[in-house]
């Protein structure tokens, strides 16, 4: 593909996707990036990145999706933040990879798959080790309310050392908002 579209690391494949309403959001971006986005499962993959250079494929199409549907910042905004922190960053998979989760690229993602952080983290992290690892100042929170703090009773956020807003941060945004959002770009692009 890179071969055929040399253009393909900073221009959609889809030409559509280049009039996307994305947003210019440098506070969003910077939160993304430092793991702080107020969604476990989300923090954890990116400070995982941040510290060891890796994270697992799964983890990848979270953030993805994230930063992409949830905030509508550019792919090239992530994928250039992966090839700057992946110590097996790849030009060509890093940019194919990135316009498969955006919807712009060859047999992408259909523009409506939004993926649910919460549901992402309890199916692939159910026992909450993962956000543990990389979010410890959630450790405290049993598995259930792990990766939904912001919904867990007060009794176990104080129990657990949590103080949302202050020790770990509110969502950066809810995720019905988010996916209405993103549902609304996209069918603009398709008119």
């Amino acid at each position: 593909l890179l071969h055929h579209f040399p253009n393909m690391p900073t221009e959609p494949l889809r030409p559509e996707f280049a009039d996307f309403p994305g947003r210019d959001d440098p506070a969003a971006l910077s939160v993304w990036r430092r793991g702080e986005t107020g969604y476990p499962i989300v923090d954890a993959a990116m400070r995982e990145l941040w510290h060891t250079g890796f994270m697992p494929n799964r983890a990848r199409m979270i953030v993805a999706s994230f930063l992409v549907k949830h905030l509508l910042i550019p792919w090239q905004r992530g994928a250039d933040w992966f090839l700057d922190t992946l110590v097996d960053a790849d030009l060509a998979n890093n940019s194919a990879s990135w316009q498969w989760v955006a919807g712009c690229g060859t047999d992408a993602a259909p523009y409506f798959r939004i993926f649910n952080p919460v549901l992402q983290g309890t199916k692939f992290d159910p026992n909450g080790d993962y956000v543990r690892r990389w979010v410890p100042e959630l450790a405290g929170l049993p598995a259930p309310d792990i990766h939904a703090p912001w919904e867990a009773p007060e009794i176990l956020l104080a129990q657990a050392s949590v103080k949302l807003g202050k020790t770990y941060p509110l969502p950066i945004v809810g995720h019905a908002s988010a996916r209405a959002r993103a549902l609304a770009a996209f069918a603009s692009i398709r008119r």
